[in-house]
């Protein structure tokens, strides 16, 4: 990027003075998003500027800086909370060597749930438990809900008003997903979540709740698992890739 002065006039119909000194605003911006834990918003992204800006001139510049990153290691995506930098998925057999510990893994009955709320939702744990066939478990929900993946959105109004649950912007910016209308075809969310879960810290192991989820999986009701993917087959879409990726799940 050239370091020569460069300003650009406010595209709005009243031009603002002074006009945006661009240089050094687009390193701020790189500076904020390189240095952030989480994606900033266009509000928060605004707010690195002197004077008041119009959403479209900082998307541009949001725009000239990803570009300018084609070819590095790292990238700046747009998810659904803004905007962040991630390293790119081919970096990550060489991120590995720095941090081998095991990554978090989730059961095929976790994955499972996770697919019916992210394809139906809101839903409620009969919902689940209709399509899925089986008895979902209490700490299946919970791993999903500490993960930060789903959430309670409100409760139905049937007797004994159950929880309906629905996906969070947090999964999203895990899938580096900006809506729900961009979701992948069923058969390749697993692969992504399974992607997404080997670029979190160390000290994202599974919890003990999630193992106790998984154990409980495997006790009398797992003669309905070789159901589960001809139920979600019929009541959704294919979901051959999603069975696949659940194989390697322990």
């Amino acid at each position: 990027m050239s370091d020569q002065a460069e300003t650009l006039p406010q595209p709005s119909e009243q031009a603002i003075e002074p006009a945006v000194d661009v240089v050094p605003f687009r390193r701020a911006l790189e500076a904020a998003l390189l240095t952030a834990q989480e994606p900033l918003s266009l509000a928060e992204l605004k707010k690195l500027s002197d004077v008041p800006l119009e959403n479209s001139l900082v998307e541009e510049l949001l725009e000239q800086l990803a570009h300018g990153y084609a070819n590095s290691g790292v990238e700046l995506n747009r998810v659904a909370n803004g905007w962040r930098f991630r390293a790119r998925p081919e970096m990550q057999p060489y991120l590995d060597r720095l941090n081998p510990q095991k990554p978090p893994r989730y059961s095929r009955a976790v994955m499972e749930t996770l697919a019916i709320i992210a394809y139906r939702q809101p839903v409620t744990r009969g919902d689940i438990e209709e399509i899925r066939g089986v008895t979902v478990s209490s700490q299946i929900l919970k791993t999903l809900e500490a993960r930060g993946w789903i959430d309670v959105v409100g409760t139905r109004d049937v007797p004994g008003r159950p929880s309906l649950y629905a996906t969070t912007k947090q999964m999203l910016d895990d899938l580096n997903l900006r809506s729900l209308q961009e979701l992948p075809p069923l058969e390749e969310m697993s692969g992504l979540l399974e992607q997404e879960a080997e670029q979190e810290p160390a000290d994202m192991e599974p919890q003990p709740e999630q193992e106790q989820a998984q154990a409980e999986e495997t006790g009398p009701e797992s003669e309905a698992e070789p159901e589960m993917g001809q139920t979600l087959e019929t009541e959704q879409a294919p979901d051959s890739g999603l069975e696949q990726g659940a194989q390697n799940i322990p």
